[in-house]
């Protein structure tokens, strides 16, 4: 019998990684954040699909890229990546501290 899938089936990633990840094109920015959240702001270029609504299968093709989950502080994005995982996607990576981080790291949001 397989293991249940936990907290250690998800890498996290720093801010500065994702951010040059999604320039280079080598990282898929999936925003896990409800309407109202992402209404105020937002990531640059993040592909959004709140958790509340979450279909793993909804993520477009990435492309070749790493799809990396993100949310507000990096607790959703873990059950995001979880939950496709679940559905037998390879999605494992996700921003460590979410948005919060991202802002404390200076990097750029948009309204």
């Amino acid at each position: 019998m397989s293991q249940p899938l936990g907290r250690n089936n998800v890498r996290d990633l720093e801010p500065q990684d994702v951010a040059r990840g999604i320039v280079e094109g080598r990282m898929l920015l999936v925003d896990v954040r409800e309407p109202n959240e992402t209404d105020l702001e937002r990531y640059p270029e993040a592909f959004l699909l709140p958790l509340s609504a979450f279909d793993p299968h909804a993520i477009p093709d990435a492309a070749g890229r790493q799809v990396v989950f993100a949310c507000r502080s990096g607790n959703r994005s873990v059950t995001a990546s979880l939950a496709a995982q679940a559905a037998g996607l390879p999605y494992d990576a996700h921003l460590a501290g979410g948005i919060k981080a991202w802002k404390a790291a200076g990097l750029p949001t948009e309204p």
